[in-house]
């Protein structure tokens, strides 16, 4: 699969732990990141990953993917781990950044008064 160059910020989640890291390539099957524990291949994990807009061509979205680690290269010099997974699973995750009903039935009634308006 074509592997794209996205530095995206994503949380990885084990059974006990949780880590922050940022993406190095993410493909339609896969991911690579560095993280600063080791991992073996086989490893089942979960990804959490938000698109940008100048992606998405809309609003961020964000996906939890479910993956198992592949492939563990050996440590850089500042001692980071390159992991690479498959994902087996993904999910959309509703933002939480979606406006609460008032906010809602405002921006709604002010748009109806624009549009009776004009």
């Amino acid at each position: 699969m074509r592997r794209f160059d996205m530095r995206l910020p994503a949380i990885v989640q084990f059974p006990e732990q949780e880590f922050q890291t940022e993406t190095q390539n993410v493909s339609a099957r896969g991911v690579f990141f560095y993280l600063d524990r080791a991992v073996s291949p086989g490893t089942h994990l979960q990804i959490t990953l938000t698109f940008p807009p100048h992606i998405t061509l809309t609003e961020a979205v964000r996906v939890r993917f479910t993956a198992r680690v592949i492939r563990v290269e050996a440590p850089l010099p500042s001692l980071r781990i390159g992991i690479a997974a498959m994902i087996e699973n993904y999910e959309f995750l509703r933002s939480n950044e979606n406006p609460d009903l008032l906010s809602a039935l405002e921006k709604e009634s002010s748009e109806k008064a624009w549009k009776s308006s004009n």
